[in-house]
């Protein structure tokens, strides 16, 4: 990365709340919002994190939002939040300079379940014909760009958890190559479906605390038994500063560097040595010119699953040591979006910083030993000053990244 990029708005659909607002409200508030699931009785594991009173014919803008799988629902509405927050006007901005980068972990799965639904239970004649752009990964990000007019890159990412986080290093690689002055940024997806349930379940990688719903995502907690499967969308507005500057904009964040690895280990486990991720951390805050000792801030992968919590909390603590920044989790709220996670996680490392403060980690409640010497948020919000922090996301497949970003 050679140089920096402002992030100049931020919009969010997640299960705190719908808009960043409501996001930043419900995390603060620090109340998980894991429930039963009426979509997954039956399955072992059926609670789950829903984006609350969302109807598309509202909260997503456009004529037939019937037609889009609810990941891509999800994605417009943040996009338009993100639009507006950073003071955009479509009719001004010159299409071809415009890009999107959207990060999915899975596409339109839900479509896809429904209609294989349908196939099985009434035969070809009942598959919809909005099947395919329902349910191809690269089509939020087409339906994004028909929407919004862009005419420039409209690229897909697909790196699991890591996708979010991503599809905003791609974007940043867009605007350093002069291919556009503004990329749309960011992830979604809607996987909180009975296959992708059944799954996870199987795999052991879900929390099965049915009876306590909201205790049941607990990052960084001696007690945790895996993630809640959650949903939503997050998208960051980004530009060159200098181009941020001539048009009058407010800049919430400076995105100063990444890092991305990947670990060769394991398809789901990380390694649990987590050479690749501090590898990342440090190409990260070598972009941004920075060391270890500038972090003032993490916001943590922290999906409350054994492994990853000590594998991330043992290379915080032994790249940082005796000046160790603040660390968040906010998947005890929200859950694990899944592919939107590490965009979500971004977007509110930005808003961190624009408001100085962070949200705590929900349910931490008994550290084990790998947390010790960690400056873990619990309880409450705690305001202080960012100048700069750290958003990681770790995928299946080994995928490490990392995202730096500062006050501008």
């Amino acid at each position: 990365m050679t140089g920096p990029v402002a992030v100049t708005g931020i919009g969010m659909v997640t299960p705190a709340g719908i808009g960043t607002e409501a996001t930043w409200r419900g995390l603060c508030e620090g109340t998980s919002a894991a429930q039963p699931d009426p979509d997954l009785l039956g399955l072992p594991v059926s609670i789950a994190c829903r984006v609350p009173l969302f109807d598309a014919r509202v909260h997503a803008p456009s004529r037939q939002p019937w037609r889009y799988d609810r990941a891509t629902q999800f994605l417009l509405a943040a996009a338009h939040e993100a639009l507006d927050d950073a003071g955009l006007d479509r009719a001004q901005w010159d299409p071809e300079r415009v890009a999107l980068a959207v990060g999915s972990a899975a596409g339109g799965i839900g479509t896809l379940e429904a209609q294989h639904r349908r196939l099985l239970d009434s035969g070809p004649a009942g598959v919809s014909p909005l099947t395919m752009t329902g349910f191809l990964p690269n089509m939020a990000a087409g339906h994004l760009a028909i929407d919004l007019g862009v005419k420039g890159p409209a690229l897909q990412t697909s790196t699991a958890c890591a996708s979010g986080a991503t599809a905003i290093i791609t974007a940043c690689l867009l605007l350093d190559a002069d291919l556009c002055d503004i990329v749309l940024a960011g992830g979604t997806d809607a996987m909180v479906t009975p296959l992708c349930a059944a799954a996870f379940a199987k795999m052991g990688a879900l929390s099965r605390r049915r009876d306590d719903p909201r205790g049941a995502s607990r990052p960084f907690d001696r007690d945790r038994d895996g993630f809640v499967l959650g949903e939503g969308a997050g998208i960051l507005v980004l530009e060159r500063p200098a181009h941020a500057r001539a048009r009058g904009a407010r800049t919430l964040a400076v995105l100063a560097g990444h890092g991305t690895t990947t670990d060769a280990h394991h398809a789901t486990a990380p390694d649990p040595t987590g050479t690749g991720l501090r590898r990342a951390i440090r190409t990260a805050l070598a972009a941004a010119d920075a060391d270890t000792d500038d972090v003032d801030h993490i916001n943590a992968h922290g999906t409350s699953t054994p492994l990853n919590d000590s594998v991330e909390a043992t290379a915080v603590r032994e790249l940082f040591g005796s000046r160790p920044p603040s660390v968040t989790s906010v998947k005890g709220v929200l859950g694990h979006t899944m592919g939107a996670a590490g965009a979500i996680e971004a977007a509110l490392t930005a808003a961190s910083i624009a408001r100085a403060a962070a949200p705590p980690t929900a349910n931490f409640h008994r550290p084990d030993g790998t947390t010790d010497g960690i400056d873990l948020i619990a309880g409450h919000a705690r305001s202080r000053p960012i100048g700069l922090a750290l958003s990681n996301s770790l995928g299946f497949g080994g995928h490490n990244t990392v995202l730096a970003l500062t006050r501008p």
